[in-house]
């Protein structure tokens, strides 16, 4: 079930609203959004969420031993299995097929490859897992003695599936006691239908648009489709090309940052505080800047759980490097069981690198414009490599992008679709950059001088219902609607 989902809007979510507000106590709110989360969880395969509570429970039995022998041998161990069920698992499910596959590849030797699905949200729920259990291993919090509070914790649908990675210590104080006001449940409102809005209207048609141009990299699911593919795309104007990979640049921050919207609005309405998780990343200025700004909760917890582990940056130079080289293994690696991810992760760890040692300050020194157009190059064709499983796909596109392929620059075709989209374009770019923001943060202070908050008043509350109602109707008449982190 996605965010996006009629069933989701008009049945499930209201209704958990109004079970939640007609529940009582504390203990009656968390005990309502347990049964909703288990239920949400199970919708789309039932079996896993045996699976996520089975995660649950040991992490919970191993940070009660952990909590009551700190400073013990018994907590190290108990840490290092936790770690090992939890990583174990995430292996086993998710990068079989790839082990499996690369043997294969390299050495030839035949196997047959399990086909095992891959549960829905497990990337997310480990690392909230862990940062848990070893928080309760450095005294950062105690352990949650009720195992059903946990779970909760754990199994949250706001952020459950798609993130944000919500941190226990950020939201423990509020699992036990939180209560919304009118203005937060009002913003919370607000932002889900902002969320909404812009993945229905605008990431939803990036994506069309994308899928269009440089083709699905799904479709090629044998030698025969592959190379009908690359024959398509051998073909295409380079205008089409890059106007296909920008698509999919914006699609990608549009849909991710729109789930997260979604899921800090949800939270909102009954209480809790989950902390931003994007920062207009396109407007950064260097490679650095650009991850401190993108999914900031993965990002904080490969810094404050692998990389300051390991040395962080007070160490040499090579050491720094090793560091970070080993950090940005691992984001490529959580980001897909392919190893496009990989060679994705070390692609930007590559230029974070050359940041870290000289390029940074040069960076500085470059009129801003510049280090700019630096950064969306550099993550333009950052977004092309993530894009494509398949190599010959890849290469393909890369040089049609400068006519290497022997196809043109441009065809009426190309400037057709390019005109077609224009609109939605010229709306998902704003839509990256605080633009909005700053003009209803400006209206709302002019509001105030002159003391026209009525009408901005109004404003705020007719516009999130606006939005829902947009929204739907795109829902309604696209069969169109994935939501792109789902897969990792």
């Amino acid at each position: 079930m996605v965010f996006s989902n009629l069933f989701f809007l008009f049945l499930f979510l209201p209704l958990n609203l109004i079970c939640y507000y007609l529940a009582g106590s504390i203990k009656s709110k968390n005990i309502v959004m347990l049964l909703f989360s288990l239920f949400f969880y199970a919708w789309g395969e039932p079996v896993y969420v045996f699976l996520l509570i089975g995660m649950a429970f040991v992490d919970w039995f191993l940070s009660r031993i952990i909590d009551a022998n700190r400073g013990r041998p018994l907590a190290k161990a108990a840490l290092i299995v936790s770690l090992c069920v939890s990583l174990g698992l995430l292996g086993v499910f998710k990068y079989t097929g790839l082990v499996l596959d690369t043997f294969h590849q390299l050495f030839g030797i035949p196997s047959a490859i399990p086909q095992i699905a891959l549960p829905i949200g497990i990337s997310f729920y480990t690392f909230q897992l862990i940062s848990y259990v070893i928080d309760v291993y450095r005294g950062e919090v105690r352990a949650q003695k009720k195992f059903w509070l946990l779970l909760m914790y754990i199994s949250l649908f706001h952020q459950c599936i798609a993130g944000p990675i919500v941190r226990y210590q950020d939201v423990n104080r509020e699992i036990l006691s939180r209560q919304p006001t009118r203005q937060e449940i009002s913003r919370g409102i607000s932002r889900f239908c902002t969320g909404l809005a812009k993945k229905a209207l605008l990431a939803n048609s990036c994506g069309a648009l994308a899928d269009s141009l440089i083709l699905s990299d799904a479709a090629a699911s044998n030698a025969a489709m592959l190379s009908q593919n690359i024959a398509v795309l051998s073909s295409r104007p380079a205008l089409s090309l890059w106007l296909g990979v920008f698509a999919f640049m914006l699609q990608i921050y549009l849909d991710f940052s729109a789930y997260s919207d979604m899921a800090i609005g949800m939270g909102l309405m009954i209480g809790f505080h989950y902390k931003e998780n994007f920062d207009y990343p396109y407007l950064s200025k260097s490679v650095s800047e650009f991850w401190r700004r993108w999914h900031i909760s993965l990002g904080s917890f490969f810094r404050d759980y692998v990389y300051f582990p390991l040395g962080g940056s007070r160490c040499s130079r090579g050491r720094m490097v090793l560091n970070l080289l080993v950090v940005w293994f691992l984001t490529g690696l959580w980001h897909g069981a392919s190893w496009n991810f990989v060679l994705w992760g070390l692609y930007f760890f590559l230029f974070i690198a050359l940041e870290k040692l000289f390029l940074g300050r040069i960076l500085q020194k470059i009129p801003p414009a510049f280090s700019h157009i630096y950064l969306l190059l550099i993550v333009f064709f950052g977004w092309a490599l993530f894009r494509f499983r398949q190599p010959a796909l890849l290469g393909t596109v890369l040089r049609g992008m400068f006519c290497l392929n022997g196809n043109p620059a441009v065809s009426f075709e190309s400037q057709i679709i390019f005109l077609n989209y224009i609109f939605f374009l010229i709306a998902a770019v704003i839509a990256v950059t605080p633009l909005l923001k700053s003009i209803g943060s400006f209206w709302e202070w002019r509001a105030s001088l002159r003391g026209g908050t009525i009408c901005y008043s109004t404003v705020q509350v007719l516009l999130p219902p606006l939005l829902l109602l947009l929204s739907t109707a795109a829902l309604v008449g696209n069969s169109y609607n994935p939501f792109l982190y789902f897969q990792f």
